[in-house]
């Protein structure tokens, strides 16, 4: 009796010991840059409508910090949030744990003077490209060289138009929203890319791993149950889980 005794309470402790290590936090500190109709600072769009879906109903509440991109990634990997939206698969190393599920995708496009040749790719490595700071583009558009990386948005037209770049690569949204920005929107042209998946990033720490397997349980139930289509309707954008 007394083996036995011994027995169950070893087994006991190593499920607690299991337990302990797979808890999941009640709540995710996720930061994030602001995105066209994804992520607005008030916590409304796409982005937060999905990612509500994904952790509440586990009993996991959003907490949200709006920053610029690369300050959400350093806050990641310092562990001073747990993830951020959004990032291309393996776009960052280090300190960073990637899931096995996206969440949605980015139509890339360029904009550039209507009077440019069409941006395919033997054009785009020949070109002088800008696009944001930390988007990383080049690892997704072969061979491209020339590219600067910009602090922000305000002068991409002034730059077109005074023939210091010849396309400005970003998601259609920001795209959109750049070019609504022009006295002359017919003096340009917007040319769609390519898609890339998105990403959560989650913080190479207890806390991010422990996330990361839920977010990738939930994503699983929700795409096979057909939960998520309802929300990319509503917001008009693409569905990514074909």
């Amino acid at each position: 009796m007394m083996v036995r005794a011994l027995w169950l309470a070893l087994l006991l402790s190593i499920g607690v010991c299991a337990q302990a290590g797979s808890e999941v936090p009640s709540a995710i500190r996720m930061a994030s840059d602001v995105w066209v109709e994804r992520i607005n600072p008030d916590g409304t769009g796409m982005s937060w409508d999905i990612l509500r879906l994904v952790f509440e109903p586990a009993g996991v509440k959003l907490e949200m910090q709006i920053v610029p991109y690369t300050r959400s990634i350093g806050l990641v990997k310092r562990g001073e949030a747990d993830a951020w939206v959004a990032s291309y698969q393996n776009e960052v190393s280090g300190g960073v744990v990637y899931p096995s599920w996206h969440y949605d995708s980015d139509l890339i496009s360029a904009l550039s003077l209507a009077a440019k040749p069409e941006p395919d790719q033997a054009e785009l490595r020949r070109s002088r490209l800008v696009w944001m700071r930390g988007y990383e583009y080049q690892r997704y558009i072969p061979g491209v060289t020339h590219f600067n990386e910009l602090q922000r948005r305000s002068g991409i037209l002034s730059m077109l138009d005074q023939g210091h770049a010849d396309y400005y690569i970003d998601a259609r949204p920001e795209v959109e929203q750049t070019l609504a920005g022009a006295t002359d929107p017919g003096k340009y042209r917007v040319t769609d890319l390519l898609r890339l998946p998105l990403y959560i990033g989650f913080s190479d720490t207890p806390r991010g791993r422990a996330l990361a397997k839920l977010y990738d349980q939930r994503m699983a139930e929700l795409v096979e149950q057909d939960k998520l289509r309802e929300v990319f309707e509503r917001w008009g954008q693409h569905y990514p889980f074909e």
